[in-house]
Formats: C-alpha cells, sequence, structure tokens
C-alpha cells in the first residue's frame, strides 16, 4: 500500500465510526461535551462542513494546480454550529456526515498520485511551519485525519464520563 493509499484509507475510518452515534441519546448528542465546548452534533458538523470545504473548494483547486484555500477558521466553524442550531435531525446530520466523507474519499481516490503529492500553497503558505514540509493535498488530508482523531477523541471521553463507551 502506499503511503497516499495508506492516508487516504485512514482519513476514510471517520466515515463507518460515524454509526457509533446513530443511537445517542437525543439530550448527549445536543450537550456540550465540556464547559464553553461544542457538543457532539457540533463537532460532526464541523468535520462535515470542513470536509465540504475539501471537496467544493480545494479538489477543484488542486486539479487546476493553484493553491489551496482556507477560510478564517473561527468564522467557517461558526457556520456548522449554526447549521446544527437550525433543526437539521441527529440522523440527518449523521448522513450528510457520512455521504459527505464518502464522496471525498472516492475523489481523493481517482486523484493521480502525483497530483495528490504535488507541492502547493495553503492561503499563499508553501510549508508547514510546524515541520517545514511543503504543503500538499495529502499532507493537508493527513493533518485533516489527525483533526478528526482529535475530535473522535473527545466525543469518546465525553461517552465514556457518561457511562456510554
Amino acid at each position: 500500500m502506499s503511503e497516499a493509499s495508506y492516508i487516504i484509507s485512514n482519513f476514510k475510518q471517520y466515515s463507518p465510526w460515524l454509526k457509533t452515534l446513530v443511537d445517542l441519546d437525543n439530550a448527549l448528542w445536543s450537550k456540550p461535551i465540556a464547559k464553553g465546548k461544542w457538543s457532539v452534533s457540533e463537532i460532526i458538523a464541523h468535520l462535515m462542513k470542513w470536509d465540504n470545504h475539501l471537496l467544493l473548494e480545494v479538489l477543484p483547486s488542486v486539479r487546476n494546480e493553484k493553491g489551496m484555500e482556507f477560510p478564517d477558521f473561527d468564522t467557517y466553524n461558526k457556520k456548522a454550529s449554526d447549521y446544527v442550531k437550525s433543526g437539521i435531525s441527529q440522523l440527518k446530520l449523521i448522513e450528510e456526515a457520512r455521504d459527505t466523507r464518502n464522496q471525498l474519499v472516492k475523489e481523493l481516490n481517482e486523484f493521480p498520485i502525483e497530483k495528490l503529492n504535488k507541492p502547493l500553497p495553503a492561503n499563499g503558505i508553501t510549508h508547514c511551519p510546524h515541520t517545514g514540509t511543503p504543503y500538499s493535498l495529502m499532507y493537508i488530508i493527513k493533518e485533516f485525519t489527525d483533526h478528526d482523531n482529535h475530535h473522535k477523541r473527545q466525543i469518546i471521553q465525553f461517552l465514556k464520563e457518561n457511562n456510554l463507551d
């Protein structure tokens, strides 16, 4: 398995994990995971909105060998919270999140390896300031996988604290 296939496979693991939340009690679904934090529903919407951004904005840009652009995080993240507060049901949000991730993975798997690994700037920056690694779509997908896993751990801990592990 190539490194790109491995990264995409790990990124894909989020989708089946979402099934574990289908039967979550609605009160816990909507309860903040900690003081000043988002609810499980807001976290799922947050991840889905970023998947949408990758799918609709970043992938087309990479296909055209242009840089990757990301909006202001706080403003964009608020859209996820607002989406949850619009009244979307738990099941509908989980299905949308799953379908969006599956579509994103499908499109990533169709990308030529050269385009996945081609160095491209992210918001005009060519290298990650933390690692010095050149940005590429594959580097961004690895970062998004780490981001997914951070939020999954938060949710799993929250469920353990509420005796639902």
